[in-house]
């Protein structure tokens, strides 16, 4: 059996009393792109931060290719930082404004190879190409380029020292479609290159279903859900994870709006109601669900669903209301 990339298990984080990161548990193989979806405060970047070890959990254990990182320090995190990689959303706010794109190039290579100074510039001119940047940018700034080709520097910088894992928090979302399309191609192009594994964080939910092999649904920091990618997005089993895909805008706008409606208040991260997070507002509500966290109940294979209604069948919301 491959050695996951990265394995998680029951990752909890907190920032004072908000918690942000609720028993977490996953693996991302070689080669593979996991998705992570969920509502805004749901925990997504957290974890992001978590697996690149950028901030410490406060319970549970990271593997980094079967070697334990949890309690790493940052000195012995020092050697990994180039084999775990992140692109930001903010591409703008992640690189230096006062360093050329060339310099910006350089710097990883500079910090974790033994290039010499011409060997740093002819790979960073490579790394530039291989993006699709043209080569007269190495001399420009940050301000002289769009935002569309900062994110490409952002993933040169991330692929410089062959990384086994790149996280990408929302890396598209401040980008037009056009140019959305040409990144998800060069990483597209760049994993079936390197086998390079993925955690690829995003609201977007059309473009998770694009790159994504398999797919976690968040809800408050727990997973609610977690299956290959079609099945999810074909049955979803969990009441939130429906709602959340009805929600999604279809590319047609005269299309009608199928929308699931839910009552209530999202709980607060600081005081989180015991039972099923998503109780309050469900319509499928059982008197149980408020009573214990559900446990995951395997669908199929690799579909899990934490829901009480799933043993049954009768964890489908009713029609959804069609909005013109």
């Amino acid at each position: 059996m491959t050695t996951p990339v990265v394995s998680a298990r029951n990752l909890v984080h907190r920032f004072g009393p908000v918690q942000a990161v609720n028993d977490v548990s996953f693996d991302i193989a070689p080669g593979e792109t996991l998705g992570l979806v969920g509502e805004s405060g749901s925990g997504k970047s957290t974890i992001g931060l978590l697996v690149t070890r950028l901030l410490s959990p406060t319970a549970g254990t990271i593997l980094f290719e079967g070697a334990p990182i949890t309690q790493l320090s940052l000195a012995a995190l020092r050697p990994l930082r180039a084999r775990l990689q992140i692109v930001f959303q903010d591409p703008w706010g992640a690189l230096n404004p006062r360093m050329t794109i060339g310099r910006l190039l350089e710097e990883p290579l500079a910090l974790h190879t033994g290039l010499t100074g011409a060997a740093r510039q002819a790979e960073a001119l490579r790394l530039a190409v291989r993006v699709r940047l043209p080569a007269a940018s190495l001399s420009r700034y940050p301000h002289e380029l769009s935002g569309g080709q900062l994110q490409r520097v952002s993933i040169a910088r991330a692929i410089a020292n062959q990384p086994r894992l790149i996280v990408l928090d929302e890396p598209t979302s401040s980008l037009d479609l056009s140019v959305r399309a040409g990144i998800l191609q060069l990483l597209d192009e760049l994993q079936r290159e390197t086998g390079v594994a993925m955690l690829f964080i995003s609201h977007d939910l059309e473009t998770v279903r694009l790159v994504s092999h398999r797919v976690i649904v968040l809800y408050l920091g727990r997973v609610v859900e977690q299956a290959p990618s079609a099945r999810l997005f074909e049955t979803p089993a969990h009441p939130y994870t429906q709602t959340l895909l009805s929600a999604h805008l279809p590319p047609d706008p005269t299309a009608r709006l199928a929308r699931h409606a839910v009552v209530g208040e999202i709980p607060s991260p600081v005081n989180l109601p015991p039972g099923c997070f998503f109780a309050g507002r469900c319509p499928l509500v059982l008197p149980a669900c408020r009573a214990a966290a559900p446990d995951p109940v395997m669908l199929a294979e690799g579909h899990s669903a934490a829901c009480l209604r799933v043993a049954d069948g009768s964890n489908i919301l009713p029609p959804v209301e069609e909005h013109a």
